[in-house]
C-alpha cells in the first residue's frame, strides 16, 4: 500500500502552531467545554465498541436508518477511512460483486479534501471528475462516463471543500441513481451540510446504495471531541466495525459523553453557528470586493479565492502572508489549483476581522 503525504496537513503542521491567526481553519469556532457535563464516569471502553446503541439509534433516525446501520468513529476522517476499507479493500461487502484491492475502482469528484481521493487511490484505482471554476458545477454525465465495470464507489463532498459549492438535490439524486444502477455506493462526506440554511436530505437516507459520513467537528464547532459516524448499508457498517477493531477500537468515552449532549442541543448550537457564519460571510465578502478578489459564493465556512495580482501561485501568496503577518491560509496547490487559496471564515468574528486586516496590509503594502 502506498499513499501520498497529506499536503495540507503537513502545511498546517509546519506553520499553524506558531502563527497568530489561523484563517485556513475549515470549521466553526470551537465551543467551550463548560457548556457540557464533562464527567463520563469510569474511563473504560465504550461498549459496544461501535458506539452506545441508544446514541446510534438517535443518529440513525436522522437518516431513516436503524441502530445497526450506524458506526461511531473518531471524526469524519475515520468514518471515511473505514468506508473506503469496507468497500474497496479486499472482498466487497455482501450485495456487491466480489472485488480485490487491485481492481476496485472509485470515482471521486474533485477538488476536495485530499483524503477523499488519496485513500481510495491507495486501495485501488481512482478516476477524478473535476469541477471547473468559476461555478464549480458538477456534471453528472462526466461521472457516468468515468464509471467502469469494476467501480464500487462514487465519492462526493457536499457542500464541497474547498469551493463551498453546494450541489443541488437533483444532481445528488442523479449520482445516487448512477451508483445504484452500477451496483456501487454513493459516499457523501456531509460535514458542512447542517450549516446550510436549508440542508439537503442526507445521502444515507436515499436508499441502500447511499453512505453518509459526518462528525460534530465542523458544523457544531466540536472538533476536539473527535466524534463522527458512518451511516448506511448494514453490510458496509458491519465491515467497518470489523476494520475498526484495527484502528481506534471504540469511540473515546469523553467524546461520546459530550456528543450525546450536543445532539440534544442540536437546534440551539446550529442556530448560533449559522448566525456566526452568516455574519462572518458578510465581512469576508466585503473584504474580497474591496481588494478585487473573487470566489464562488460558498455554503459552509470555506471559500476558494483567486490569488491576487503580483503573486505567481497560492503557495507564494500564502507564504508571504504567513511570513509578513503571521496568518495561515491554505494554498490552492493542495487542492489542485495553484491560482487559488482557501480561506476559512468560521472562527470568532474578532479573529476573522484581525486576520483580514493583516492580509489587507500585505495587499496594500
Amino acid at each position: 500500500m502506498r499513499i501520498d503525504p497529506f499536503g495540507l496537513e503537513r502545511w498546517f503542521a509546519e506553520y499553524e502552531h506558531e502563527a497568530d491567526i489561523m484563517l485556513a481553519e475549515s470549521g466553526v469556532r470551537s465551543l467551550s467545554a463548560d457548556r457540557f457535563d464533562i464527567d463520563p464516569g469510569e474511563l473504560g471502553y465504550v461498549i459496544p465498541t461501535d458506539g452506545d446503541p441508544a446514541l446510534r439509534g438517535t443518529i440513525g433516525e436522522r437518516y431513516g436508518r436503524g441502530t445497526d446501520e450506524v458506526v461511531c468513529t473518531s471524526g469524519t476522517q475515520e468514518a471515511n477511512f473505514l468506508a473506503f476499507l469496507s468497500v474497496l479493500a479486499g472482498d466487497s461487502p455482501p450485495g456487491l460483486s466480489s472485488s480485490t484491492s487491485g481492481d476496485a475502482h472509485a470515482v471521486v469528484v474533485t477538488p476536495t479534501y485530499q483524503a477523499l481521493h488519496a485513500v481510495p487511490d491507495a486501495f485501488g484505482d481512482v478516476t477524478r471528475v473535476p469541477l471547473e471554476p468559476p461555478t464549480w458545477e458538477l456534471d453528472p454525465d462526466a461521472v457516468a462516463e468515468a464509471i467502469r465495470r469494476e467501480t464500487r464507489l462514487i465519492v462526493l463532498n457536499n457542500p464541497n471543500n474547498p469551493t463551498g459549492r453546494y450541489h443541488p438535490l437533483e444532481t445528488v439524486e442523479t449520482l445516487y441513481d448512477l451508483a445504484a444502477d452500477n451496483d456501487a455506493y454513493l459516499l457523501c462526506d456531509e460535514v458542512y451540510r447542517l450549516l446550510a440554511d436549508d440542508p439537503l436530505p442526507p445521502v444515507a437516507g436515499m436508499g441502500p446504495h447511499g453512505l453518509s459520513t459526518t462528525s460534530l467537528s465542523k458544523s457544531y464547532g466540536l472538533a476536539g471531541l473527535r466524534f463522527g459516524w458512518l451511516a448506511g448499508d448494514r453490510a458496509v457498517v458491519e465491515a467497518a466495525c470489523q476494520w475498526k477493531d484495527y484502528t481506534t477500537i471504540s469511540p473515546g468515552i469523553f467524546g461520546q459523553h459530550v456528543a450525546e449532549q450536543a445532539l440534544e442541543q442540536s437546534d440551539t448550537i446550529l442556530e448560533q453557528n449559522r448566525e456566526l457564519v452568516a455574519r462572518n460571510h458578510e465581512i469576508t465578502v466585503a473584504f474580497l470586493e474591496r481588494h478585487g478578489l473573487e470566489w464562488y459564493d460558498p455554503v459552509g465556512v470555506n471559500g476558494f479565492v483567486t490569488v491576487p495580482d503580483g503573486f505567481e501561485s497560492g503557495k507564494e501568496f500564502c507564504r508571504t502572508v504567513l511570513e509578513a503577518e503571521s496568518v495561515v491560509l491554505a494554498p490552492g496547490e493542495f487542492f489542485g489549483h495553484s491560482d487559488r487559496f482557501r480561506i476559512g471564515f468560521g472562527l470568532p468574528t474578532d479573529e476573522l476581522e484581525e486576520g483580514l486586516a493583516r492580509i489587507g496590509q500585505v495587499l496594500e503594502g
